[in-house]
């Protein structure tokens, strides 16, 4: 046993360097399209045309479907003849009044001096009756031919407010984009019966740009919120080896207690169209750089019943247990898992990173070629300059 122990115990070392490394969190995000419009017609017809495809992108205003105009083309058509029948009432109406007026005039003369000549004894009291019976007659005449003139005023109106109606309806017939997207399937074709305000004839998304959507920590919501505050936080997303970067957009106003996060959005350009409403995503987000951080690799950092120690070389080929804490871990673009050390370990000092299983405080080791951990070589803090961004 005495022998086993004096043998050195082959292992493979790295040495604590001091990194800048990233304040980031992750999570799986979803892809939602910003605008999500389902086309109706406003009018029932016949789907006269289709002018796009399916999976078609399709700009704002751009024509979609025609429905058969024939239908409102005779209404208007016939609202337009009654219009004139109104202009030629309205003006009989007119010239009928201005008859009245004319014979009023002359009625009202003959009933005052009726009346005048029967104070005088010249007409008897049936004559001034009748002259003015007649006067009221005609008086009656007028009014009745005034009401004639204002129910053709009013019957063309309302003709007027129908050809307004219905012209709108005309319009309708050709149902354009209202958003720029990507239509889905088409919900009807060419010859189809459709009703008003019925079936869907198509759906667009808008996915240029694009949110997506996911949860962030509740602790890290001060953080973001002050970072956010300053510039827009830059989002990345990426799937399928494909990654975009968006800004921050939207911050809810409450935290999901159930999962202990708050919901946020960012913000796509989507040129080109990456993203994909429904897909999920790998979303990552930096809050800030720290710079002078000790980091070592994570297979380095062991647990016992104490907590988390390494063991570190001694200046005589020996090795000692050293109790550390690790603030959290990290994974960078290239290279290993990476644990950041807030305490145990200073920078230079040489870390055991294999071999640690077969190790007691004080054990003979002797170091390995390190060349095979090339891979696991720990980011060099950057000199040229601050990159606090993703």
């Amino acid at each position: 046993m005495a022998l086993m122990m004096a043998q050195a115990v082959p292992v493979r070392t790295v040495t604590a360097a001091v990194s800048d490394v990233p304040l980031e969190f992750s999570a799986v995000g979803t892809v939602e399209a910003i605008a999500n419009v389902d086309v109706k017609s406003r009018v029932a017809g016949q789907v006269l045309r289709v002018f796009f495809s399916e999976g078609q992108n399709v700009a704002k205003g751009q024509l979609l479907f025609e429905i058969d105009p024939e239908t409102l083309n005779r209404q208007i058509a016939q609202i337009n003849a009654d219009l004139s029948k109104d202009a030629a009432l309205e003006q009989q109406a007119r010239a009928n009044v201005d008859r009245d007026q004319a014979q009023l005039k002359q009625t009202k003369g003959q009933a005052e001096r009726g009346v005048e000549l029967q104070k005088e004894g010249i007409f008897s009291r049936e004559q001034t009756e009748q002259v003015v019976a007649t006067n009221e007659a005609a008086m009656a005449s007028l009014e009745a031919d005034k009401a004639a003139v204002a129910s053709a005023v009013a019957s063309a109106n309302s003709d007027r407010a129908r050809l307004q109606q219905t012209t709108l309806q005309l319009q309708y017939t050709k149902i354009t984009a209202p958003i720029s997207g990507r239509a889905g399937s088409i919900g009807v074709k060419a010859g189809n019966l459709i009703k008003d305000n019925d079936a869907v004839l198509v759906t667009l998304l808008q996915i240029a740009p694009i949110d997506v959507s996911f949860g962030a920590p509740e602790q890290l919501l001060p953080q973001i919120q002050q970072f956010n505050a300053k510039q827009p936080m830059r989002i990345v997303a990426s799937s399928g080896g494909k990654s975009a970067t968006g800004t921050l957009d939207f911050i809810d106003n409450t935290v999901d207690t159930t999962t202990g996060t708050i919901k946020l959005k960012a913000k796509f350009e989507n040129v080109p169209q990456f993203l994909w409403p429904g897909e999920f995503v790998d979303v990552k987000a930096r809050l800030e750089m720290e710079h002078d951080r000790v980091t070592l690799p994570s297979r380095t950092v062991q647990t016992g019943p104490q907590g988390k120690y390494v063991w570190v070389m001694n200046s005589e080929d020996t090795v000692s247990m050293r109790p550390v804490t690790v603030g959290r871990v990290f994974k960078p673009e290239r290279g290993v898992e990476l644990s950041v050390v807030d305490s145990g370990i200073k920078p230079g000092e040489v870390v055991i990173s294999e071999g640690q299983m077969r190790l007691l405080p004080g054990a003979k080791v002797k170091v390995l070629d390190n060349s095979k951990q090339a891979s696991e070589t720990i980011p060099a803090r950057r000199k040229e300059g601050r990159k606090d961004l993703v």
